[in-house]
């Protein structure tokens, strides 16, 4: 829900999306299963103890034996169904490679598991890949004052900073990370099954995101980069605070057009579907509904802080995490806003910045 758009008008749009896509696919009925999607093309859930309660894994197979895309979260659930599947399905050929679309959690977690496990490499983006090695020689642990002074300058209030700051401690789903990988690179095509799977790269939600393209029978494992029902979180971070994500995710979104309209896409949550360029066109459409909705709001008030367009974006009570991911995403839409020239930022010493309208034309 955006702004001032009622429960039922955002319910409604959600529900008018959904259904200009084909969903020609049963979903796993279990952790377990294997379901054919195409000739050596098998989907499969692995769960998460979540509200997002799943990730969608890939499963190809080739004369040598199976590649994964995706790993899940490191818990001993999703170890247990990866050992099923393998007790099930990969008896007669072994597992000979890992392929994790980028480092977040859910798709990466169990890749050094798997690796060792199995004996097999793992394929990644040089992005991925060191953006995860990053976190590990720090075992994700934020720089508090780094994080401190991020939320402090988006105008958060000092109890919410401590609140937001609080969630950040042992994490339950810390990888072990993988020490070598095999790089993966824009273009580079994968030899699978008798198909060749082209390398697409994706930024915004991830720094080198890959996504694998069949051009021959247009298949598309999308990971994070296009998903049926929900849009991926982009983020600015405290890390990279001057960043403008939302233009790189964007012109990932516009790139991928030029797949067929036609192709079965994959994606790492919710339904296999069809209709591609509509699901691109409803991605891009979410964030302009943004821009519309900062833009009005910046008409009709003085300077505002980052955190009171938060309040707009997201106009409901959030629980700690919730907030992070909302100032992250808020800064997104306003650092793309601002390099647009539609609003002007303002920064001074030891204040939050604020940001005020320039131009109320953003496309």
């Amino acid at each position: 829900m955006l702004g001032n758009e009622s429960e039922d008008k955002s319910k409604k749009r959600r529900d008018d999306e959904r259904a200009a896509l084909e969903y020609p696919f049963e979903k796993p009925t279990e952790s377990c299963q294997l379901v054919a999607i195409s000739a050596g093309v098998f989907w499969a859930r692995i769960p998460m103890p979540m509200a997002l309660d799943h990730i969608n894994v890939y499963v190809l197979e080739d004369s040598k034996g199976w590649y994964l895309i995706d790993t899940g979260l490191n818990t001993e659930a999703s170890k247990a169904a990866w050992k099923e599947l393998a007790d099930r399905y990969f008896k007669e050929k072994p597992l000979v490679g890992v392929i994790c679309t980028h480092f977040h959690y859910d798709h990466a977690g169990l890749a050094s598991w798997l690796m060792k496990e199995f004996s097999v490499p793992l394929y990644m983006t040089h992005g991925e890949y060191f953006t995860m090695r990053a976190l590990a020689s720090s075992g994700a642990v934020i720089d508090r004052q780094c994080q401190r002074e991020y939320l402090y300058l988006a105008g958060t209030p000092d109890k919410d900073i401590e609140k937001i700051i609080g969630i950040y401690g042992n994490d339950p789903f810390m990888p072990d990370f993988p020490n070598k990988y095999i790089r993966l690179r824009e273009g580079d095509n994968l030899s699978i099954g008798g198909r060749k799977w082209r390398i697409v790269i994706g930024e915004g939600h991830s720094p080198e995101h890959a996504c694998l393209y069949c051009e021959e029978d247009a298949l598309l494992i999308s990971g994070d980069q296009v998903l049926p029902s929900i849009s991926s979180n982009v983020l600015v971070s405290d890390v990279e605070p001057e960043a403008n994500p939302l233009k790189h995710w964007l012109d990932s979104l516009e790139r991928l057009k030029a797949l067929s309209s036609d192709s079965i896409v994959m994606p790492a949550h919710g339904f296999v579907f069809k209709g591609l360029h509509t699901r691109l066109d409803q991605l891009v459409a979410h964030h302009h509904r943004q821009f519309k909705v900062l833009t009005e709001f910046a008409k009709n008030h003085g300077r505002f802080t980052a955190w009171d367009a938060m309040n707009v974006l997201f106009p409901r009570e959030l629980k700690p995490i919730d907030m992070m991911l909302a100032i992250g995403e808020t800064l997104s839409h306003l650092n793309y806003l601002n390099a647009a020239e539609v609003i002007v930022r303002f920064k001074s010493k030891d204040i939050p910045d604020s940001y005020c309208i320039k131009s109320d034309s953003y496309i």
